[in-house]
C-alpha cells in the first residue's frame, strides 16, 4: 500500500472491556473491530429484518451503545469509537 493514507485507520486500538465481550480483546484496528462487530450482530439476528440500517442490541451491545437498546448503523460507529483508545 503506497502512502499513509489508511495509517490511523489501521493503527491497533485498546478495547475497552465492554466492547470485548462482542469483538474480543484488543489492540486491533478499526476496521477489524467493525468487521467483527457485523458478524456478532448477524450471528445473533441483531440487525432489524424492516429496517436493515438499524441493530437491535442485545445486553452486551447495550452495554457498548451507552444502554440504547437500537441504533443506526451511523450512530453505531459513533458509540463504538468511544470504546477505542
Amino acid at each position: 500500500m503506497p502512502g499513509k493514507a489508511n495509517s490511523a485507520f489501521m493503527k491497533p486500538l485498546q478495547v475497552s472491556a465492554e466492547l470485548a465481550e462482542v469483538v474480543g480483546k484488543g489492540p486491533m484496528p478499526r476496521s477489524e473491530v467493525v468487521k467483527k462487530l457485523w458478524v456478532y450482530i448477524k450471528k445473533n439476528g441483531l440487525q432489524d429484518p424492516k429496517n436493515k440500517r438499524n441493530i437491535n442490541a442485545d445486553a452486551n451491545l447495550k452495554a457498548v451503545f451507552g444502554g440504547k437498546g437500537v441504533v443506526n448503523m451511523f450512530e453505531m460507529t459513533k458509540l463504538v469509537s468511544k470504546h477505542l483508545s
